[in-house]
């Protein structure tokens, strides 16, 4: 590994004395043991914005099989929720997994069914929509019960859709349970992998198989700088998403189809807004499914996590009408993990009366306490009152994630800071913060070496202080901590 530093910013006169500050402090990191990636990001070359794919490996089956289970397993904590019966629904159906160093997002999907109505029917139908968009499949079969006359329908359906499957013979739980899993090689679908979600026997063996069926390199498409910056609407279902857009399109652009199909590639809308051209991200909102309840919030749920990552800044919708949800905060934190910009947009103010609205403001800054750094639109998408206030904070959001804080500035800040409110003794020792630089933008990410570990109390009151100092109102920051140790004496 090379120890060489890299220069500093050649600067005009005017940042001369950031530019000494900068230099000597680099000169100090000399005496520490850096690795390439630190040297790397002490360089600051920021890498171009891309689209991020992930490959989809989807879990279905008939209901009670174990789905969530074996979801909980791979993902190695209990997020899908799990009883021991059948039709359970679940809040959240799509996950990101890693598995052997590799990401992929995971779906779990209700039970299927043939011939059902009701719930049961979206519910199908939901599966059946996580088929289509998935690029593999586990196919999940009680190998205690066997082959059923409803595993064998669901075969039918995985052949027709022409998707690489591989078949999970769970609840195998010794060699009875091997001669078991045996059997299901009628089916047609190869080998039988026999698994215990529950205790975690073969499940190795599964995701490797699993692996092998998902594609080797999913396309990475770079945005092109000069093109209209991207906008995608999320939210939970009903709070405006599709009136917003069509009042910012000018047009009625929302596509309604009771069909169950649904295509899978997202499609953009270039639209002006505000004299000036801008990419609505596809969103559940422009290819919206009526008439399937549970099917709807599935794929809208599915669409909304693709949507926020191809976007550059998510409009966040929320119904002032009505308290924040669980679903709601959910939706917040997809947007701050895929590190997008972001704009908290209140619909349907014009629903609250005058005298409701002090203690509703109330209830907001208690409810979004953790995100005081989002502006935050109060509008109707119906009427258009207050709509003309959303280019601004779109504006501002967008600089503030592109925004770049020159190292020397970034160092007499945290000085400053440091010498005002310094990193509380733990242990008998006080870390010491040698040096900063922001690495990247999009969203704005700050590295700092430190010579001791530094409390997340502490980590949080230099977020805030950055925000404070430089604003980055509308995006979230990313700080990490790079515990470095001096060199020993070298030897001759």
């Amino acid at each position: 590994m090379s120890d060489e530093l890299p220069a500093p910013h050649e600067s005009d006169p005017a940042e001369s004395l950031d530019q000494i500050r900068e230099a000597a402090l680099l000169a100090g990191l000399e005496d520490y043991d850096l690795t390439d990636a630190d040297l790397a990001d002490l360089a600051g070359e920021d890498e171009a914005f891309t689209e991020e794919a992930l490959p989809t490996l989807a879990i279905v089956g008939r209901p009670n099989v174990g789905k969530s289970t074996l979801v909980n397993r791979i993902l190695g904590r209990r997020l899908a929720v799990v009883e021991d019966q059948p039709g359970v629904t679940r809040d959240r159906v799509a996950y990101r997994a890693e598995w052997a160093g590799r990401d992929f997002t995971l779906l779990d999907t209700g039970g299927w069914e043939k011939n059902v109505t009701g719930i049961d029917l979206s519910v199908a139908q939901a599966a059946e929509a996580a088929i289509d968009m998935a690029d593999a499949i586990v196919f999940v079969v009680d190998a205690t019960v066997g082959a059923t006359a409803t595993d064998e329908q669901v075969v039918r359906l995985l052949r027709k859709a022409d998707k690489p499957v591989v078949l999970a013979a769970n609840k195998v739980d010794g060699p009875q349970g091997e001669l078991e899993a045996a059997a299901l090689w009628n089916l047609g679908l190869g080998e039988p992998y026999p698994v215990s979600a529950l205790h975690g026997r073969g499940t190795g063996d599964l995701l490797d198989a699993a692996l092998a069926a998902l594609p080797e390199e999913m396309p990475q498409v770079e945005v092109d700088e000069d093109a209209p910056r991207r906008i995608a609407l999320v939210g939970r279902p009903n709070v405006g998403k599709s009136s917003l857009l069509n009042h910012l399109a000018g047009a009625e652009r929302v596509v309604v189809n009771e069909e169950a199909g649904t295509t899978r590639d997202p499609v953009d809308e270039v639209v002006e807004i505000g004299g000036r051209p801008w990419t609505l991200v596809d969103t559940a909102g422009i290819r919206r499914r009526v008439h399937m309840t549970k099917g709807a919030d599935f794929y809208a749920s599915l669409r909304t996590q693709t949507a926020i990552e191809r976007a550059e800044v998510a409009l966040v919708l929320l119904d002032a009408s009505v308290p924040l949800t669980e679903q709601d905060t959910r939706v917040m934190q997809q947007v701050v993990d895929a590190g997008r910009s972001m704009i908290f947009v209140f619909n349907k103010w014009d629903l609250v009366g005058e005298d409701e609205r002090f203690l509703l403001e109330r209830s907001i800054e208690k409810d979004l306490v953790q995100h005081t750094w989002v502006p935050r639109v109060n509008l109707s998408a119906k009427t258009g009152w207050h709509t003309n206030r959303l280019l601004p904070a779109v504006d501002l959001a967008l600089s503030s994630w592109d925004q770049r804080i020159s190292t020397g500035k970034l160092n007499a800040f945290l000085g400053e800071l440091v010498a005002e409110h310094p990193h509380p003794v733990r242990g008998g020792r006080q870390p010491k913060i040698l040096f900063a630089t922001q690495a990247a933008t999009r969203p704005p990410r700050f590295v700092i070496f430190t010579s001791g570990f530094l409390d997340p109390q502490y980590r949080r009151f230099i977020e805030r202080r950055l925000r404070e100092t430089f604003g980055f109102e509308g995006t979230p920051i990313q700080i990490s901590v790079r515990v470095r140790e001096k060199r020993g004496p070298r030897r001759k």
